[in-house]
């Protein structure tokens, strides 16, 4: 390894390429942490210390920010518009002929979808933003906070519009900056800039657990999170990687005097085909009810059962509901986005077929069938891993740095910029038979 990052450094573009993703990453960590105008720094101070910061709705946003969202920072929203505008615009194609049409048209096609993306982005980021200040106005945000009125002084119109359209700009420049990462640096901008994020909160979760620990004088949890977190690790590593290689054989066929084709190859399945979507899908969901509660205090039983049940993710029926959305979602998303019979008619367009499997129909039923049986495991390790933070939140009373959307994120990133910066070490440092 000591000698990979020597050679990483001694390429000239390549060191380029790293230190400027580096220094877009220390912007976006320094914009993290600028609070938006209008905000009482010391009265949210206060509050993020004496409450357990539990927004609800806004709970999976934090996550993906860093923190940054509770203590209203200019980034406070940071890329989830963009996370969600993405998977919209990827469900939309397959139900919209337009952006089928747009998807299938190759570059040119893919620069108009990744506009009408950055265009949605902004109207969720202003949608978000002003649920926030909604929640924040109303005292939702820290209700257990004394001073809570005092984080926006001024809750006037014209305020609040300034301080939706910071986020909202704060947003768009981050999503610049993410594209930046992509065209100048090492690639893969916008799961960077999640990774950062995520990352930025583990010495924090890990400090309070060390702090407020009783083993050892707080080493003994110290010492069991991070051997759990490593087991989490290696878990996700595995799971991640693994895969169902269906074999695909290619007939020979002469073309003039030259034969094409007779190749063996094969269709890598994943285990896990949906990735991290189900999650933010499932959580998103469930935070729909929190909208309830924006409004203050709801006198009416059935608003209060919301509040009490669902709105709170250390209950039975929360998460009960969140494992099965989990698993719903898992499957829908890999319906959605590998289509058996459109992989069985390109093969045998191509020539191609599955040893034993008849070409067409009969490809296309064998594909459903191995690929609902792979997605059961898949679905299943994406509820239990989702459900990690709250068991641990129970166990330690405090929050699990390794677990959850964080540690699918963190190590799909990790492992994908790992492959990039090899395949670009490979490019430059290749070597033949004459040295």
């Amino acid at each position: 390894m000591p000698t990979i990052f020597v050679r990483v450094f001694k390429t000239p573009g390549l060191r380029k390429k790293i230190l400027f993703t580096l220094g877009i990453l220390l912007l976006f960590r320094l914009g993290q942490n600028i609070p938006v105008p209008g905000v009482d720094y010391r009265s949210l101070t206060q509050c993020i210390k004496e409450s357990s910061g539990d927004g609800g709705l806004f709970s999976l946003i934090n996550t993906f920010s860093g923190g940054a969202l509770l203590q209203l920072t200019i980034f406070a929203l940071g890329i989830t518009p963009y996370i969600t505008a993405s998977i919209i615009l990827q469900l939309l194609t397959v139900v919209v002929p337009r952006l089928e049409a747009l998807k299938k048209e190759g570059q040119a096609g893919t620069a108009k979808i990744t506009q009408y993306t950055r265009y949605l982005t902004l109207g969720l980021a202003v949608l978000q933003g002003a649920a926030l200040m909604a929640k924040v106005q109303s005292g939702g945000l820290f209700g257990t906070c004394r001073v809570r009125a005092q984080i926006v002084p001024d809750t006037s119109i014209l305020r609040t519009s300034v301080m939706v359209i910071t986020m909202t700009a704060g947003t768009a420049l981050a999503m610049w900056l993410g594209e930046l990462i992509t065209d100048r640096g090492i690639g893969n901008g916008m799961s960077l800039l999640m990774f950062t994020s995520l990352a930025a909160g583990f010495p924090a979760n890990l400090g309070e657990i060390k702090k407020s620990g009783h083993l050892l004088g707080g080493w003994g949890e110290f010492a069991m999170v991070i051997a759990v977190g490593l087991g989490m690790v290696w878990l996700v590593v595995f799971v991640e990687q693994a895969q169902r290689r269906i074999p695909v054989q290619y007939a020979k066929r002469m073309i003039g005097r030259r034969s094409y084709g007779g190749t063996s190859t094969y269709i890598p399945l994943k285990v896990n085909q949906a990735g991290v979507v189900p999650v933010i899908f499932a959580s998103s969901v469930l935070s729909i009810p929190s909208l309830i509660d924006l409004g203050g205090d709801s006198a009416s039983g059935w608003a209060r059962w919301i509040a009490t049940n669902l709105s709170r993710g250390d209950q039975p029926i929360h998460l009960t509901l969140y494992f099965l959305l989990i698993v719903f979602f898992a499957f829908f998303y890999v319906a959605i986005s590998f289509t058996p019979k459109e992989v069985a008619d390109n093969m045998k367009k191509h020539g191609g077929f599955i040893p034993g499997i008849r070409a067409g129909r009969p490809t296309a039923d064998h594909l459903g069938y191995v690929l609902n049986r792979i997605t059961w495991p898949g679905a299943l390790y994406l509820g239990l891993i989702a459900l990690v933070p709250t068991a641990a939140l129970v166990l330690f009373k405090s929050n699990f740095p390794f677990g959850g959307t964080s540690i699918l994120i963190i190590v799909s990133v990790g492992l994908e910029t790992v492959k990039q910066i090899e395949s670009q070490l490979q490019q430059r440092n290749y070597e033949g038979f004459l040295r």
